[in-house]
């Protein structure tokens, strides 16, 4: 699988139906690192991230691998919150070959690219199932593959774990921190769970409340993988970002509450 690539973003921006959605967003992510976006709802994660996959236009520089973004591009793959962008009447092979198969690659190729990256994610045994007959937490799997097989140098991640229960989110995020290890793609995954993005990212970039929101903060998560969350130096990195993210859900409230006052 090829390495992964550099993003970097200088001075963007993003108006939706003529609202400023971010702003003045400037960072760079290394090749290959694993960063979290992190803020109080609404403050514009999956938009940024919609930016980065391409699906909406923005103002000021965005590159990937030193190329400027200038739509959705195999290089860059999306992993959803939810399974619906399976396809149900295909096994869980097929749903892996769809993108390989739609770009041309030969059959036998592009089987065997599918069930290499199903063996990754620990699917060998469900090849021919169906996404309905599935658990949730291996339909996201199946999703992780689907992207994997295309080999993109990025990854985005909305949330992909959201609506799983716990144990089942917990084993996910230990399996995407061996799938990640293994590929060294870069991934940018947005999430609410502080402790989710301590167990994962090299970097948190933690947001400020929106509309306009910025990049608050950025902390960096010096420590082993896999990781534990109640050894002192999580614990430690989890208040700083508790109370980064603290502060921006306060003012979100604040606003809140003038705006029932004004009403």
């Amino acid at each position: 699988m090829p390495a992964g690539a550099s993003i970097d973003l200088e001075g963007v921006g993003i108006q939706i139906s003529g609202q400023k959605i971010v702003s003045d967003i400037s960072l760079s992510i290394a090749a290959g690192e694993f960063v979290c976006l992190l803020g109080p709802s609404g403050c514009g994660k999956s938009t940024l991230l919609n930016a980065i996959a391409g699906f909406i236009p923005v103002e000021g520089r965005l590159r990937v691998g030193g190329r400027e973004i200038r739509g959705p591009g195999i290089d860059r793959g999306v992993v959803f919150q939810n399974s619906d962008a399976l396809f149900p009447w295909l096994t869980a092979l097929e749903n892996v070959e769809y993108g390989p198969r739609i770009r041309g690659v030969d059959k036998t190729e592009r089987r065997k690219a599918a069930r290499h990256y199903l063996e990754l994610v620990g699917l060998g045994h469900a090849i021919d199932k169906f996404p309905a007959e599935l658990s949730g937490g291996m339909r996201q799997r199946l999703q992780i593959a689907r992207v994997l097989v295309n080999e993109p140098s990025v990854i985005l991640m909305d949330e992909p774990f959201g609506a799983l229960d716990a144990q089942t989110r917990e084993v996910m995020q230990h399996e995407l921190d061996r799938i990640w290890r293994a590929t060294r793609s870069t991934i940018v995954f947005v999430t609410h769970d502080i402790g989710e993005a301590i167990l994962l990212a090299d970097r948190v970039f933690t947001m400020t409340t929106g509309p306009a929101a910025r990049i608050k903060a950025i902390v960096s998560i010096d420590l082993p993988h896999p990781r534990d969350e109640t050894d002192p130096g999580a614990i430690a990195i989890h208040r700083e970002l508790r109370d980064d993210i603290g502060e921006e859900v306060s003012k979100v409230l604040r606003q809140q509450g003038l705006r029932e006052k004004t009403a």
